[in-house]
């Protein structure tokens, strides 16, 4: 629930906003608020648990694209390697129309295609545009690019989050190839 400074609460809120800035219904988020997947930069979490809700959420919203973090977690957060190690575990161990027992919970998923988000070292990171070369040449299997108009609603929507907007962030918005160039592979 983003509770790591105990802004949970705060932080549901600024989701909840930048979701709605981005297209995003609320009905379509789900916030996990879970003793044992606690907000924290150096705590791993359950795969199976984890696994169990994101598949839970896959079903229910009939989600046929998720796209992910890879194992680098983009900046190492641990709660983002996570959620990779999470779907790649849900990719291994549900195919198509089968049962994931995790937990005591049954999940039938009809499974949908995962696109991870590839991590590129700090020179790339933070070329933002420059990258474009370089991305276009080395292999992968998609590549967005977005528009100025979608790079400007990114950023609108990155604002929404003022209790995590620290001075990188900042320099983040400004300078990141995140913000205009993806590069992802499929799991």
């Amino acid at each position: 629930s983003g509770n790591y400074y105990h802004q949970g609460e705060i932080r549901k809120k600024e989701l909840e906003q930048s979701c709605f800035l981005l297209g995003i219904p609320a009905s379509n988020v789900t916030v996990i608020d879970h003793r044992d997947l606690p907000d924290d930069p150096a705590v791993e979490w359950d795969t199976q648990l984890l696994a169990t809700f994101v598949l839970k959420h896959i079903e229910a919203n009939n989600i046929n694209l998720v796209v992910t973090f890879d194992a680098g977690g983009v900046s190492g957060h641990a709660n983002h390697v996570s959620l990779y190690t999470a779907l790649r575990y849900g990719v291994q161990h549900a195919p198509l129309n089968t049962s994931l027992e995790c937990y005591r919970v049954s999940v039938v998923v009809v499974w949908c295609h995962v696109l991870v988000l590839e991590s590129v070292n700090l020179l790339r990171k933070y070329l933002s545009l420059l990258d474009v070369p370089f991305s276009c040449l080395l292999p992968g299997d998609a590549l967005f690019v977005l528009t100025e108009e979608e790079t400007e609603q990114a950023r609108r929507a990155m604002r929404c989050h003022c209790s995590q907007l620290l001075w990188f962030r900042h320099i983040y918005m400004l300078f990141s190839r995140y913000m205009v160039i993806n590069s992802l592979r499929l799991l």
